[in-house]
C-alpha cells in the first residue's frame, strides 16, 4: 500500500494519500520520478493531504515538495512527523 507520494528523491516531505495514518505506522512513500518506494515510520498522526517529513530538518532548512522550495523550517521536525503551518512557513513573508 502507498501511504505518501513525492516527486523527487531530494524532496524532504511527502504528501499523505490515505486516511488514518497514526503514530507508529510504517509508511510506504512512492518516489514518482524514480518509481521506487522508501519506508518511514510515522511519529504523529498525518491527515490525508498533509505533509510528512522524510528526514530530520532543523530551523532554517528549506522544505522541498514536488521538487520545489515550498518554505523554511521554523521549528525542528523529525522524520515521520507532520510538517505543516506549526513548523514550516513560506519564505514570501
Amino acid at each position: 500500500m502507498i501511504h505518501a507520494v513525492l516527486h523527487e528523491s531530494e524532496d524532504t516531505v511527502g504528501v499523505a494519500v490515505v486516511e488514518g495514518i497514526k503514530a507508529g505506522v510504517e509508511l510506504n512513500a512512492w518516489i514518482m520520478d524514480d518509481d521506487k518506494l522508501v519506508t518511514i515510520v510515522a511519529r504523529q498522526e498525518i491527515p490525508i493531504g498533509h505533509k510528512v517529513a522524510l528526514k530530520d530538518m532543523a530551523v532554517g532548512d528549506t522544505v522541498y515538495k514536488y521538487g520545489i522550495d515550498i518554505g523554511q523550517v521554523v521549528a525542528p521536525i523529525k522524520a515521520g512527523e507532520h510538517a505543516h503551518v506549526h513548523n514550516v512557513k513560506t519564505k514570501r513573508w
